[in-house]
């Protein structure tokens, strides 16, 4: 039982670091604050559409475009793993995050920058690509779906989160998303390594 579900539980598991959805919490209310209901009820929802059309998107051609340009998927892996763990590590810093906000002047912030690159940004790419390649397609998408139900879930209800865990709870939270996501893109790198120099 548990090895037909093992691919599920390894795709699902990396991509809910990357994704960070309780993380996002605090810029989420910071950003729909003045809105009302109904409009935070659009913008949640044009948030998971866009990060989903995103990162579905990338999954389905990446390889493709991976493959067309020469890059294989060990060179992904390790650059894909050095990209992981520099972001996390910049999220770490404390206003990384929030630069997003102050810099935001779009009128549909649920398509940017709430879908992309809050939720859906290139620590999910990079993860949805290789689990892709590691455990296939339909586990890989599955698990994504999965996620972004948690983000419309959690997004949804994200004022009673907020209470219930505090500012603090979910910055607390965040910040062991971020050092989990450091340490999967140093495991990338290994493999990657293993993969293109240790075949």
């Amino acid at each position: 039982m548990f090895n037909v579900l093992q691919p599920y539980i390894l795709t699902f598991i990396p991509i809910f670091v990357a994704v960070d959805a309780i993380g996002n919490i605090p810029l989420f209310i910071s950003l729909v604050n003045s809105l009302g209901k109904k409009q935070r009820q659009k913008v949640v929802l044009d948030t998971v559409t866009t990060a989903t059309a995103v990162a579905i998107l990338f999954v389905l051609i990446g390889k493709w475009i991976l493959s067309f340009i020469g890059i294989t998927i060990s060179d992904f892996q390790i650059a894909g793993g050095a990209l992981l763990f520099i972001i996390s590590v910049r999220l770490l810093m404390p206003g990384t995050a929030k630069s997003l906000v102050a810099n935001s002047h779009e009128k549909n912030i649920g398509v940017f920058p709430l879908g992309t690159p809050l939720v859906t940004g290139p620590a999910v790419l990079t993860t949805t690509l290789i689990m892709h390649d590691t455990f296939g397609l339909f586990p890989t998408l599955l698990s994504l779906l999965a996620n972004m139900l948690i983000v419309w879930v959690t997004l949804a209800k994200a004022d009673v989160i907020m209470k219930v865990m505090g500012t603090s709870g979910t910055r607390a939270f965040s910040k062991i998303m971020y050092v989990l996501l450091a340490a999967i893109g140093v495991m990338m790198i290994r493999r990657g390594i293993l993969g293109g120099f240790f075949p």
